[in-house]
């Protein structure tokens, strides 16, 4: 009979690797815009500016330049209601990125 490998706790995960305790910055990408730099130049406040996203379109995760998920943008409720939040949709295998 043989055991069943032992699976660490996020405790124990942390005192193998003290960099998964490192916060780290993801940005959320929900879309482009593409003006002609003479309407960048004019442009005011209330001014409008198109993306190249619709409001129902996924919206793209990074971490520096790698895409690293895909999710759809929501709004938080209860103690942080009208805090916005991306409900994930696709995560990319990190060894090997996002198709």
């Amino acid at each position: 009979m043989t055991d069943a490998p032992a699976t660490d706790t996020p405790q124990q995960a942390e005192l193998k690797n003290p960099f998964s305790s490192v916060p780290i910055e993801i940005t959320i990408s929900v879309g482009k815009a593409r003006p002609l730099i003479r309407e960048l130049l004019t442009l005011k406040r209330d001014a409008v500016l198109p993306l190249d996203k619709r409001v129902d379109d996924a919206v793209e995760l990074y971490v520096g330049e790698r895409l690293i998920a895909r999710g759809e943008l929501e709004e938080m409720e209860g103690d942080h209601a009208g805090q916005l939040a991306v409900r994930l949709t696709e995560v990319a295998d990190l060894q090997d990125g996002l198709g």
